[in-house]
């Protein structure tokens, strides 16, 4: 089953994850970006932005109608695709389930940062990912604010504004820069996992926009992530972005983690695979 499953995304790969295709969804997401995100950044009316569930878990009209954009025109790059994007299942939770059907499937956060976009901070970014069976093949991460904008693709590597990001590991003898989970979206036991970070040769940090912070390990600004939710739009696109650099990721329990939920968490991207354990290592032995 496993190599049914490989030769079906292979081929898949093949036939429709051109560079076209690749471009073509680039296109589509700057269009939304300039459409329904830029113009509103420093613009927002406060009864443009909501609460969601916690007091950092913010929403706006940006967020809404660039969901609405992408949802609108990513199928038709891929006929028989569907979406799951964050603010259409919080309106209809079902909707989720997308991920483990058969068809495949665009993972979209149309604002990642949605709290810095609030407060004027230019780190915040638009993150698509196309996955097939669970699995991640290919991946675009747009910061307008920045200038910035990264793609990946399953086995084809990473490029930032169109160079090539090199895989890398951490400099020795340097403290491990980690990003980690906002307290708001950690539970009690996450936290107690997450103070074991607090050893020598490790500094740790709140993270922003998730979406960036991958990006930041891809091009060796970060050595690791460590967070304690596993919504897919958070996730799908940096993890490939990492993974295409050379890096890797793993839950507390040291396996890999899975898109489709159900993960030990905390969990940690990281830069490369002994980073990736000694991160996991921490988290476990902090139980």
């Amino acid at each position: 089953m496993i190599e049914t499953v490989t030769e079906s995304i292979d081929d898949f790969l093949t036939s429709n994850v051109t560079d076209s295709f690749v471009s073509d969804v680039e296109r589509v997401v700057r269009a939304a970006a300039a459409a329904e995100i830029t113009p509103r950044f420093r613009q927002l009316a406060a009864h443009e932005i909501q609460q969601k569930s916690a007091p950092h878990d913010l929403v706006t009209v940006a967020d809404k109608r660039a969901e609405e954009y992408l949802t609108r025109e990513l199928p038709a790059l891929l006929p028989g695709s569907v979406v799951v994007g964050e603010e259409a299942v919080a309106a209809d939770p079902t909707t989720y389930e997308a991920l483990r059907g058969a068809a495949p499937v665009w993972i979209v956060d149309p604002v990642d940062g949605t709290r810095q976009f609030v407060h004027g901070d230019p780190g915040f970014c638009t993150l698509v990912a196309l996955a097939l069976d669970g699995v991640v093949l290919a991946s675009w991460t747009y910061a307008p604010a920045l200038d910035e904008f990264a793609v990946a693709v399953r086995g084809r590597g990473a490029r930032l504004n169109g160079q090539a990001l090199p895989a890398g590991a951490p400099a020795p003898g340097r403290d491990l820069r980690v990003a980690t989970s906002h307290p708001d979206f950690t539970t009690d036991a996450q936290k107690r996992a997450l103070l074991g970070l607090r050893t020598e040769g490790v500094a740790p940090r709140p993270c922003g926009s998730a979406g960036l912070e991958y990006l930041a390990i891809a091009r060796g600004d970060l050595e690791a992530v460590a967070f304690g939710w596993e919504l897919a739009w958070d996730h799908a696109a940096g993890l490939l972005l990492v993974e295409e650099t050379g890096g890797a990721h793993l839950t507390r329990d040291g396996v890999p983690f899975t898109l489709t939920g159900g993960n030990a968490l905390p969990f940690t991207a990281a830069r490369d695979a002994a980073t990736a354990r000694r991160i996991a290592g921490l988290l476990a032995d902090a139980r």
